[in-house]
């Protein structure tokens, strides 16, 4: 029987080669060591691979994978990706699994504490940090988008169990959105779903030009439609967001994103009972923020 609680790792890597490196160094730095990290290489071209078979041949846990044929470059293949790389961890034993992006770093200590709090908390079974990205004189601050409610899925951790539960896998969304969706599920399973302000994601990836900002926007206008967001609660969200950069304008291209969907009725790749639990969900929200104490 193990005295410390195991976890395995996946992460998706396109092109990384900028960045691979560090986020490799920083699992390596960990108190607590995963029992296998799956490295998906979704048809590199540059010299992630290179790096990656470099440190796999100095560390046994970690394994590099690479899919080769030709295919879409979409918000689903990025999952498909790390759904490949979760398949290979089926017959390892461990206790947690998570998702990690090729794109961020963690503190030493970082799994060890998240595995406490895990153990201190037998339903947790979603839990990860809080993002953490670059401002403009170069120190690390807190995402304002960060909720103590919601993993974002480049540090998601969940029980093994709990993502049993879910199907074990992601779900490929057309516009992404399979980090929400995951949590919903383990919700609906009757799981917490934890993040920790204390446990810094430091995300490396540099913010793109105005008009590619713009037009991430307007896509997660379009994700929240799709994952059944109701039309209200979507326009709260948004106005409260207009205070983050690019503050007014960019609720509002998420808002145009989110009635482009609505107006041609566009369908949903979700099933009908999750978009119901998902509506009831934001319902409760919305009561209670108008509740009298």
């Amino acid at each position: 029987m193990r005295s410390l609680p195991s976890y395995v790792l996946v992460t998706a890597a396109y092109n990384e080669e900028r960045l691979i490196e560090q986020a490799i160094g920083s699992i390596l730095s960990q108190t607590i060591l995963p029992a296998k990290w799956v490295i998906v290489s979704d048809a590199s071209t540059d010299s992630t691979d290179d790096i990656v078979r470099r440190y796999a041949a100095e560390h046994d846990f970690i394994q590099l994978y690479r899919i080769s044929e030709d295919h879409a470059r979409n918000f689903a293949a990025q999952v498909n990706a790390i759904n490949r790389g979760l398949s290979l961890l089926e017959t390892t034993d461990y206790d947690f699994v998570g998702n990690i992006d090729a794109d961020i770093t963690l503190e030493p200590e970082y799994f060890a504490q998240l595995l406490e709090r895990f153990r201190q908390n037998p339903q947790l079974g979603l839990g990860g940090g809080a993002i953490y990205e670059r401002s403009g004189d170069g120190s690390f601050v807190e995402r304002p988008g960060n909720s103590v409610t919601s993993v974002a899925h480049g540090c998601q951790l969940f029980r093994r169990e709990c993502f049993r539960a879910m199907g074990a896998a992601y779900l490929p969304l057309p516009y992404g959105g399979p980090d929400t969706h995951a949590e919903i599920m383990a919700r609906m399973n009757r799981w917490q779903v934890t993040s920790f302000p204390d446990l810094k994601v430091f995300h490396h990836r540099r913010t793109g030009s105005v008009g590619g900002v713009l037009r991430g926007w307007f896509r997660q206008g379009k994700m929240d439609y799709s994952l059944g967001t109701l039309p209200l609660f979507e326009f709260f969200k948004l106005l409260r967001r207009t205070v983050m950069k690019p503050y007014f304008i960019g609720s509002m291209a998420r808002l145009a994103g989110f009635l482009d969907s609505y107006w041609h009725r566009e369908g949903r790749a979700i099933p009908d009972n999750v978009v119901v639990y998902f509506r009831r969900e934001q319902r409760q929200r919305m009561v209670s923020l108008f509740r009298a104490d």
